[in-house]
């Protein structure tokens, strides 16, 4: 056996040790018996110093031209799409999505590496004529100072370059908790910073819990803006304690995003997006397909196409190119994904298909999880109101696009949504009405480009954007400027408006 690679926290420009001696294993999710890594279980000492680190770096990168913080982000981009494969195989072995989904993840990051790169010589601002004369009114973007981010573990690398590379690029300094469940993706994206020149104390990465490590870094009263993205449980505890200590905080949070299908809709290509959606990543995702919303008219023949096609997925080995599927991404996440499977089944709704781990063979040794799909859910069932994150999918039948519309909006997450119809007056209602910060005409709910806002309403999160220019707001404080150039006084609001 090859010996397993121990991973240090990063603080201070320097690969340490927790000073707490104590480390945790990352297993590969399909393997269990195979260990990806060792890390470091660290304190509430660990994260203040990188805390420490973070803000007596904050001067200096600050005052470094945005075009130049442009240009670190930039080499370590070059870097990522040089390693793009030999990242896409470490991630999955650490998270088990198949290695077409890890490509993309790392081309996620390579997108918003580029995008940040741009970003230094733009960071728009603006001007506006002043009320009154010769006096100038201008606005700046100005950094905030230390971002603490928490990020997830089913996107290792995406997620963290999402907040990351904007946050960098503002002249942040920052502090990154990687989940304990996927650190490994997170500590190559750090050393590629490392070596594409970001200077020391810029960047910190502390491993750890979420209740010792998390925690300690939302209250520490040196961070500034808290990132995060994880579930709505979680991201509420983090605006209670952040609120206390007045910080900005960017949550995005879970989701239970419907796919409506319409009669006039290309059922082949419903079919293809309904896959992906509910499936791919495993139901993994915040924007995975968990309600598909039928018209009756398309009902029947609808569900058949998609059993035959559900029967077609390849589960197994993640690394293996043809496999469509692999595994959740821990025993505690299938365990909690049966228990929904149980309660659906409680409640009265058709379990069509699944709903039990898969057994034999390599899936023995993994924590794989059959495609479920209910029929028969009502709008009142937990398994159609709750995020179950995993490959289970509650079927609705409806008459109208307005039932559709009623069920899509019924919940409390709001972040992605999708319609399948050929009829412009169909697609424009739902895009006019759907609840949710992102709609899809013709695709399915999961697809997110790194160029445009991303986020969502309700209980998907507080209001903030990540993706695209729109992230900046999150990095970035407004600081307005008066010049006044007419060698007297004057007085806004009242000189203004003299007779």
């Amino acid at each position: 056996m090859a010996e397993v690679k121990e991973y240090l926290n990063y603080i201070d420009g320097k690969w340490v040790r927790s000073k707490s001696g104590r480390t945790f294993e990352n297993r590969n999710p399909a393997k269990w018996d195979e260990v990806v890594g060792i890390f470091q279980k660290s304190s509430k000492e660990d994260v203040e110093a990188a805390i420490e680190a973070a803000k007596k770096a904050f001067p200096k990168w600050k005052r470094i031209p945005a075009p130049k913080r442009g240009e670190i982000l930039r080499r370590a981009t070059e870097i990522i799409m040089e390693r793009k494969e030999e990242l896409a195989r470490l991630m999955t072995r650490e998270m088990g999505k198949n290695l077409k989904e890890t490509r993309g993840d790392v081309q996620e990051a390579i997108d918003t590496g580029f995008y940040a790169f741009g970003e230094g010589r733009r960071l728009f601002s603006w001007n506006t004529p002043s009320e009154l004369p010769d006096k100038f009114a201008l606005t700046f973007r100005k950094p905030v100072g230390v971002v603490g981010a928490i990020t997830p573990w089913n996107f290792p690398m995406a997620i963290p370059s999402w907040k990351v590379f904007p946050a960098l690029l503002a002249g942040n300094t920052v502090v990154i908790k990687p989940a304990t469940d996927t650190p490994a993706s997170s500590a190559e994206m750090v050393k590629i910073l490392e070596e594409a020149g970001l200077p020391p104390g810029v960047l910190n990465y502390v491993t750890g819990s979420g209740s010792e490590v998390g925690e300690a870094i939302i209250n520490h009263p040196d961070v500034r803006v808290v990132t995060f993205t994880g579930s709505a449980e979680v991201g509420s505890r983090i605006a209670e304690v952040a609120g206390k200590h007045l910080k900005k905080v960017s949550l995005e949070l879970g989701g239970k995003n419907p796919q409506i299908v319409m009669p006039s809709a290309d059922l082949d290509l419903a079919v293809d997006g309904v896959l992906w959606g509910a499936f791919g990543t495993t139901g993994q995702r915040c924007t995975a397909t968990s309600r598909l919303i039928l018209h009756e008219a398309i009902y029947d023949e609808f569900i058949d196409r998609l059993l035959k096609r559900v029967n077609e997925l390849k589960i197994g080995d993640p690394l293996e190119e043809d496999t469509d599927m692999g595994p959740v991404i821990n025993q505690a996440q299938r365990e909690r994904i049966h228990g929904y499977v149980e309660i659906g089944k409680k409640e009265g709704a058709k379990l069509l298909i699944g709903g039990e781990p898969l057994t034999g063979g390599i899936y023995d040794r993994g924590w794989f999880y059959k495609p479920t799909i209910f029929v028969d859910v009502t709008p009142d069932m937990t398994i159609a109101q709750e995020e179950i994150f995993g490959p289970v999918l509650s079927v609705f039948k409806v008459k109208s696009l307005d039932e559709a519309i009623e069920v899509a909006n019924g919940v409390n997450y709001g972040l992605s949504s999708s319609i399948y119809t050929t009829n412009l007056l169909e697609a424009m209602k739902a895009v006019e009405e759907l609840e949710a910060g992102i709609t899809y005409v013709n695709a399915p709910t999961i697809g997110a480009e790194t160029h445009l806002p991303f986020g969502g309403v309700k209980k998907t999160g507080n209001g903030h954007r990540e993706g695209g220019w729109t992230v900046y707001e999150i990095f970035t404080e407004w600081k307005t400027v008066y010049i006044d150039f007419s060698g007297k006084l004057q007085k806004a609001q009242i000189d203004t408006w003299e007779e």
